[in-house]
C-alpha cells in the first residue's frame, strides 16, 4: 500500500500558504522544516529562458529555489561571463561580490573564482572547450532536474478527490455537508441496535450455477468478501452492491481465486489479510490490498475446509474440516502447529474465545467442544439439548439430541464469555465458554423450518436465524421473544453475515443471489 511522505505533506501546506499570500507563516515553516517547494510554473519555459540567456527572468525564479551549490555556481558563472561580454562590468562585479553562489565558489573553488575575476582586466575566450549554447543547455539540464511543477491548489484538490472517492464507494453520503476539520460525517458510525426489516440491495452472480458458499465482513466494516462455488473470492461495497474497484486487482478483473469451491473466509483483526478454505482441503492467505497470496497451505486437511479464523496477531490460522479435525497452522512456517482431535463427524465451525485461550468447535456429531488452546485438551463437550425443561445455567451433558448437526458458533458482542450456537433444529442457544447454556430462542415450528445459519446485531441485542423454510427469524436477545419473521428469497439459504457496526444483514443463497437488509 502506498505511503505518504512527510516532506510531501509539508510541501502541500507550503503551496497553500504561498497561494494565499501567508508569507510570514510560509517563511517560518520553510525555516523550521528545512523544506522548500522548489517548484516552477513550467520547466519548459525555464529551460528556454536559460538557453536564450534571459538572465533577469531566470534569477527571479532561481532565488526562490533550493538548488545544489554546484548547479548555482555554474549558472552564476555563466551570467557573469555573458555580462562581461556585454560590457556590463558593474552588474557583473555586483554578482561576483554580493551573491551567495559566487561567495561559495570563492571559498571552495578559489582558482576558478580567480580565473573569472581576471576576466575583468584581461578578457579572453571562455568557450574554447564548450560553446556558449552548449554550456547554456547543460546548465539548464542540470538545474531542471532539481525542480518540479505543481498544479495549483493541490491540497484542496486532493481533499476534494478523497471526499468524492468516499462518496462513490458509499462511505460518505453525498447529500449531506461534511465538516472536514471536525469530521462530522463519519466513515463508519456505530449504530444503536435495531432489527433489520427492509431489503435494500441485491447482487446476482453471473451464470446459473454460480453462487456464494460463504460471506464475511471485515472487522472495520469496510469490506464484504464472498467465496463462490467456482473458486472466486470477491470484495464488495455493501452500500452499492458493486465490486470494490479501488482495489487495483479487482479493477483489472484479476480476482483472488482457488482451484475449487471456497467454503469459508475470515479477515485478520487488522483487516489486512483474508484467509480462505476450499473443498480440496487447501487454505490460502491473501493480502486484501493487493490480492496477492501470502501463504498457501496445500495439504491443510485431507477433506474440505469448512471454517477458518486468524489468531490475535494474524500469524496463525485455525481451521476445521470435513475430515473431523481441527488444526492450528503457522503462517511463517506453513506447518501444522497443533491438532485438536475428538469429533466423530464433520467440523462445521471453529472459533477462538475472546481471550484466545480456548478453541471452540461445532460439529455434525451434534456437539460443541471447548478446547485448551495451549494443550489441545478437550475441556468440555456439550450437546445442545432441545428440552425446554433444561435448568438455566446447567452444564449440558453429552446425551442430548446428538443427531442434530451443530451448524455454527459465533462470539456474542460485548459478552466475551458467551457464544451463539446454531443447531439444525428449531432452537438457537446462548452458551458460555465453560459449557453452560443460559438462553434459548425458538420459533416452535415442528418441521421444515430448522435453523441453518445464525447471526447477531452489532451490539448483540438481536438474534437472527434463517430456517430451512427461507424465513429470517428475529429474536430479542434479552427476553428470547420472537419479534418477527421475513421471507428472504426462493432458494436454499447458504448463510448470513452481520455487519460489525451497522444494522445490516447479508444473506446468500444457491440461486446466486446476495441480499442486503437494513433496519
Amino acid at each position: 500500500m502506498s505511503t505518504i511522505e512527510n516532506e510531501d505533506t509539508v510541501k502541500l501546506v507550503l503551496q497553500f500558504l504561498q497561494e494565499n499570500n501567508l508569507q510570514r507563516t510560509l517563511s517560518a515553516l520553510e525555516e523550521e522544516s528545512d523544506i522548500t517547494l522548489n517548484t516552477v510554473d513550467s520547466k519548459e519555459t525555464l529551460t528556454q529562458d536559460i538557453q536564450n540567456g534571459r538572465w533577469d527572468t531566470v534569477l527571479k525564479q532561481v532565488n526562490s529555489l533550493q538548488l545544489p551549490s554546484e548547479v548555482l555556481t555554474d549558472l552564476y558563472e555563466q551570467i557573469v561571463i555573458e555580462l562581461l561580454e556585454q560590457k556590463e562590468k558593474g552588474t557583473a562585479r555586483a554578482i561576483m561580490s554580493e551573491t551567495e553562489p559566487m561567495r561559495w565558489m570563492k571559498f571552495n573553488e578559489h582558482e576558478r573564482f580567480m580565473l573569472i575575476d581576471s576576466l575583468f582586466t584581461q578578457p579572453k575566450d571562455m568557450y574554447a572547450q564548450e560553446a556558449k549554447e552548449a554550456k547554456r543547455k547543460r546548465i539548464a539540464k542540470d538545474l531542471i532536474v532539481h525542480v518540479s511543477v505543481l498544479s495549483p491548489s493541490r491540497l484542496l484538490t486532493l481533499l476534494g478527490q478523497c471526499l468524492k472517492w468516499q462518496q462513490q464507494q458509499g462511505l460518505l453520503q453525498s447529500d449531506i455537508a461534511y465538516d472536514l476539520f471536525r469530521g462530522m460525517a463519519h466513515i463508519q458510525k456505530t449504530e444503536e441496535d435495531a432489527s433489520v426489516t427492509k431489503p435494500y440491495l441485491s447482487i446476482k452472480f453471473p451464470g446459473k450455477k454460480t453462487y456464494a458458499e460463504c460471506a464475511v465482513y471485515s472487522p472495520n466494516g469496510q469490506y464484504l468478501a464472498t467465496g463462490t462455488v467456482d473458486g472466486f473470492i470477491e470484495i464488495w461495497n455493501h452500500l452499492t452492491g458493486k465490486l470494490r474497484k479501488d482495489l487495483p486487482y479487482q479493477a483489472e478483473d484479476s480476482l483472488m481465486a482457488m482451484d475449487n469451491a471456497v467454503l469459508c473466509l475470515a479477515f485478520s483483526k487488522d483487516n489486512e489479510l483474508l484467509v480462505s478454505g476450499s473443498t480440496d482441503g487447501k487454505i490460502a492467505v491473501w493480502k486484501v490490498q493487493t490480492g496477492v497470496t501470502q501463504r498457501r497451505l496445500s495439504s491443510a486437511h485431507s477433506q474440505g475446509v469448512t471454517s477458518v479464523c486468524f489468531n490475535k496477531d494474524g500469524t496463525q490460522v485455525l481451521s476445521g474440516s470435513y475430515d473431523h479435525n481441527i488444526k492450528l497452522h503457522g503462517l511463517k512456517s506453513g506447518r501444522t502447529l497443533k491438532e485438536f482431535r475428538g469429533h466423530s463427524s464433520f467440523v462445521n465451525s471453529v472459533a477462538f474465545s475472546a481471550d484466545y485461550s480456548r478453541v471452540l468447535s461445532a460439529s455434525s456429531d451434534g456437539t460443541v467442544k471447548i478446547w485448551d488452546t495451549k494443550t489441545t485438551s478437550c475441556l468440555h463437550t456439550i450437546t445442545p439439548h432441545t428440552s425446554m425443561t433444561l435448568a438455566k445455567s446447567a452444564l449440558n451433558p453429552i446425551g442430548g439430541m446428538g443427531s442434530q448437526t451443530v451448524q455454527s458458533i459465533l462470539l456474542v458482542p460485548k459478552n466475551s464469555d458467551q457464544v451463539l450456537v446454531c443447531v439444525r433444529s428449531n432452537t438457537l442457544y446462548i452458551m458460555t465458554t465453560r459449557g453452560q447454556i443460559i438462553k434459548t430462542y425458538s420459533h416452535h415450528k415442528k418441521t421444515g423450518s430448522d435453523f441453518v445459519c445464525a447471526a447477531m446485531s452489532p451490539q448483540g441485542e438481536f438474534i437472527y436465524g434463517v430456517g430451512e423454510d427461507r424465513m429470517l427469524y428475529c429474536f430479542q436477545a434479552m427476553t428470547s421473544s420472537l419479534l418477527g419473521e421475513i421471507h428472504i428469497g426462493e432458494a436454499e439459504v447458504n448463510g448470513i453475515a452481520g455487519h460489525p457496526f451497522s444494522n445490516i444483514l447479508t444473506s446468500y443463497d444457491e440461486s446466486g443471489h446476495v441480499y442486503f437488509l437494513k433496519a
